[in-house]
């Protein structure tokens, strides 16, 4: 489990394709820090670390992960937004987030607000995902590349997200532009309600 509050990110230094896998290689400053089978979770995505080595771990993307995520576009260089788990006896300061990305998005506007920067995104209309709680609400929260964030001006398959200086900075939201893919992993209260209903 994950709150959405990104530590840092890592860039990636190495990618090899093992058969319907991604093996992605990655150096932070926690390195030292990880172990093996740890979880650790990569633009929201909740990955494993399997083998480390001097200053750099890698991690492995299964293809069910490659199709729901934007992990599959990831270049040599690329920034990733990295947090690791929960501890349990810490503040839970942005929103519960399993790190199990539902679909991507696609940035569709980028706005100054004067210091800070509105972002608009929009995924796929779909009414069957939609009644299953995956969608957005106002002043709710949505986990966008492993960020926790709230919700402005939702529509049916659109959103907006504020973000101050401070995360443009420190996460790759600073890459972010018009066209890029994101993650997306919808609040998972939702999605109970959705379903209770559904059970109704």
């Amino acid at each position: 489990m994950f709150s959405g509050i990104i530590e840092e990110f890592a860039t990636v230094v190495a990618i090899k394709k093992d058969r319907d896998n991604i093996d992605f290689t990655l150096r932070c400053s926690f390195v030292e820090e990880l172990g093996i089978d740890q979880s650790v979770a990569h633009n929201g995505v909740c990955l494993t670390v399997v083998s480390i080595q001097d200053d750099t771990y890698t991690v492995t993307a299964m293809k069910e992960t490659l199709e729901r995520s934007n992990l599959g576009l990831l270049q040599v260089g690329d920034k990733v937004n990295v947090e690791r788990s929960m501890l349990m006896n810490g503040r839970l300061d942005g929103h519960i987030v399993q790190g199990h990305v539902d679909e991507t998005a696609r940035c569709i506007n980028v706005e100054d607000a004067n210091g800070s920067t509105y972002f608009t995104f929009e995924y796929k209309e779909d009414k069957e995902m939609a009644l299953n709680g995956y969608f957005t609400v106002d002043k709710g929260s949505v986990t966008v590349n492993g960020v926790s964030l709230t919700v402005c001006n939702p529509t049916k398959n659109t959103f907006q997200v504020a973000i101050i200086p401070y995360t443009f900075e420190h996460t790759n939201f600073c890459d972010i532009k018009v066209g890029s893919v994101v993650n997306l992993e919808f609040d998972i209260i939702g999605k109970y309600i959705a379903r209770l209903q559904q059970l109704r």
